[in-house]
């Protein structure tokens, strides 16, 4: 574990960032199947560079090295279903770094989102993740999130592997106050 110094900046992740951006998966991947269940695809190299050349492709850069990588967007209607209509910002794919686990590096990508949601007028930043994870929820909770709830997807059509078939935990912090918060309870929307 490296502990963040001076030198931490957040900032859009570029065409040169491609191959450690799928390095930094491939380590997540790695490691999600040592403690999960479900875990993450390969990505399509073509929606990581898109989301690249749309500035939606973010890195936190420590010491000149890559410590994290996440993707936002301001759409995610197959998950959100009519929540999508919320002016909102969602966080999706983080991966750090196994070099900088343990520094708090989520806490610091929400509050970048906190801060890029007001600045596009966005009240919501929000997450999800697959499955009924207890630590992913404590852990998305410490990091200042309400736990929605389950949702089973209807249509994944589009959406990378994982989410097929799946049920997801859902996230949002309301920018505006607090939001209602519906513990452990199955979505039916």
């Amino acid at each position: 574990m490296k502990k963040p110094d001076q030198t931490m900046k957040i900032e859009n992740s570029t065409s040169q960032d491609i191959e450690e951006i799928f390095r930094l998966y491939r380590l997540a991947t790695e490691f999600q199947k040592t403690r999960f269940t479900v875990h993450w695809p390969e990505f399509d190299r073509t929606m990581v560079e898109t989301e690249i050349a749309e500035k939606r492709q973010w890195k936190i850069i420590i010491d000149n090295q890559v410590a994290c990588v996440w993707a936002t967007t301001f759409d995610d209607p197959q998950i959100w279903e009519e929540k999508n209509a919320d002016p909102a910002v969602y966080i999706h794919r983080i991966a750090t770094n196994p070099v900088f686990r343990g520094n708090s590096l989520v806490e610091r990508i929400v509050e970048s989102a906190k801060e890029y949601a007001r600045l596009h007028q966005k009240r919501f930043v929000r997450l999800d993740t697959v499955g009924n994870n207890p630590g992913l929820i404590a852990y998305y909770t410490k990091c200042g999130f309400d736990f929605l709830g389950l949702l089973k997807l209807k249509s994944t059509a589009g959406l990378p592997a994982h989410y097929d078939n799946a049920t997801v935990s859902l996230f949002e912090i309301d920018l505006e106050g607090a939001s209602p918060v519906v513990n452990n309870k199955e979505h039916t929307r």
